[in-house]
């Protein structure tokens, strides 16, 4: 099938290169940025498969100027970036990776909770700057997090690993879904609730839900003036979930305590004053970045695409 081509639209890790470059003809990015729309559009235009990252918009226009597109392949659970019924509309498959990436993203919202929450950042920075001249029963005091409530906002596969790793800090676990999901409430004790009792009451607040129309700016000022003075907000989900200029207020007004980042509203950009912000922690979209999550994911949309250029149904593919 070599006379078949895919375009990569960013170096992935090398095992998914491999088993691509085993079938077809592979054409990657040569630049280690995100390509312009007018660079995707030129690399997709002769492509049979497309594997493409959460930053890249796949729109109408991007598949309109791929006619022999067969199937498109988001090296990420999510897929907003791509106009799925377009796709639909033209017999192109569209698959995402999920499952791999459940327990590293899970691990990393608790790498944010912990970091803002005991001011671990803080605290390095303090002390590679020779600021650390012992022990002090005042200095830099952050927020317990053993027997507080957490609440978590969608309750799927990364809301469940979060709220497993919570069982083990005996924390309070609240969560806020489209409807109760039994399994978890019998798995870790999880207490379903609107999102406004659940901002009220948590000590917490991570956010693990996908982003639809329904949850773009979900957490914005109102929501946020809800949430306890002492309380952290957590995203490791989708950047837009959340008000970013509004948070800044919060976080500079002592609305809330602090927050923890992984994903922004317009990424990569921040929102003015963020990042001046002491009570913040910020990552570059870390979420699934483990050398064994990554090399899974590369496998997976290596298979998905192999599938469909065979004639084969892919696995994963994204709910039309």
């Amino acid at each position: 099938m070599q006379d078949k081509r895919v375009f990569v639209t960013r170096k992935i890790p090398q095992i998914g290169l491999d088993m691509l470059h085993e079938h077809f003809s592979v054409t990657v990015n040569p630049h280690d940025r995100p390509l312009t729309k007018d660079e995707l559009i030129d690399g997709v235009k002769d492509a049979h498969g497309l594997l493409c990252l959460l930053n890249d918009e796949i729109t109408y226009d991007v598949m309109q100027a791929a006619p022999n597109l067969k199937v498109i392949t988001n090296y990420a659970v999510g897929y907003n970036n791509i106009d799925v019924s377009a796709a639909n509309e033209k017999g192109i498959y569209v698959t995402n990776t999920p499952g791999v990436l459940t327990d590293a993203t899970a691990d990393l919202a608790w790498a944010l909770l912990l970091s803002v929450s005991r001011r671990v950042v803080e605290g390095d920075i303090y002390t590679r700057a020779g600021r650390f001249t012992g022990w002090g029963p005042m200095l830099l005091l952050g927020g317990a997090v053993a027997g507080k409530t957490l609440g978590i906002v969608g309750m799927g596969r990364i809301g469940q690993a979060v709220a497993q790793r919570a069982t083990g800090f005996n924390m309070n676990i609240l969560y806020h879904d489209i409807e109760p999901v039994e399994s978890a409430e019998k798995a870790y004790s999880a207490k379903y609730t609107d999102l406004h009792d659940l901002l009220n009451q948590s000590d917490y607040v991570s956010l693990h839900a996908p982003l639809t129309d329904e949850t773009h700016h979900m957490i914005g000022a109102e929501q946020l003036g809800m949430m306890k003075q002492t309380a952290y907000l957590i995203n490791s989900a989708r950047g837009p979930l959340v008000d970013e200029k509004a948070l800044v207020e919060a976080l500079k007004n002592g609305t809330i305590a602090g927050a923890g980042l992984d994903v922004y509203e317009d990424e990569p950009e921040l929102a003015p004053g963020l990042i001046e912000l002491p009570n913040v922690v910020l990552l570059p979209h870390l979420g699934s970045a483990t050398s064994e999550t990554r090399n899974q994911m590369a496998k997976m949309v290596a298979e998905n695409i192999t599938a469909a250029l065979k004639g084969d149904t892919p696995a994963n593919l994204v709910p039309e």
